[in-house]
């Protein structure tokens, strides 16, 4: 399999795990804007984390925030497997910048909130496989070879 074929694989892989991200921050965004209480199995712990201060940024549900970094990995990931190197150069960034975010947050689920939201944990897990598929890919540099 060539490095180009490789590439392309993996940022389609991601365009469509980034999918699965923004179904789940697009269910909690909605959740949050209606003000329904989130039914987590019976754990008491997703609305502890998703109704704490932690849960917005400015008024702004940090789920909305979560699903505009999912559809735009989408997209860049989308843009990428079909050859556009400017979607390459936005992706590692706002996957970079997700997987800061989502430390913090699991940080705050961890050690002030003593609580954990499954969904949360969901995207966590996302976010790192994508962190994972972005790190895989190879570079321009080794695709083309010495």
């Amino acid at each position: 399999m060539t490095a180009s074929r490789f590439r392309t694989i993996l940022y389609a892989v991601a365009a469509i795990v980034a999918l699965a991200g923004l179904a789940d921050a697009t269910y909690l965004t909605v959740q949050a804007l209606t003000g329904e209480t989130l039914s987590c199995g019976g754990s008491p712990d997703c609305f502890r984390v998703l109704g704490s201060s932690y849960a917005r940024v400015g008024g702004v549900p940090v789920a909305l925030l979560g699903a505009a970094a999912y559809l735009s990995v989408f997209t860049f990931a989308t843009f990428a497997a079909f050859g556009y190197a400017r979607a390459r150069t936005l992706l590692i960034p706002t996957v970079g910048a997700m997987f800061l975010a989502t430390l913090w947050f699991l940080y705050v689920q961890a050690f002030l909130l003593h609580a954990y939201c499954r969904y949360c944990l969901f995207s966590a897990a996302i976010t790192f496989l994508l962190t994972g598929l972005v790190i895989a890919v190879p570079s321009s540099q080794e695709a083309s070879g010495p």
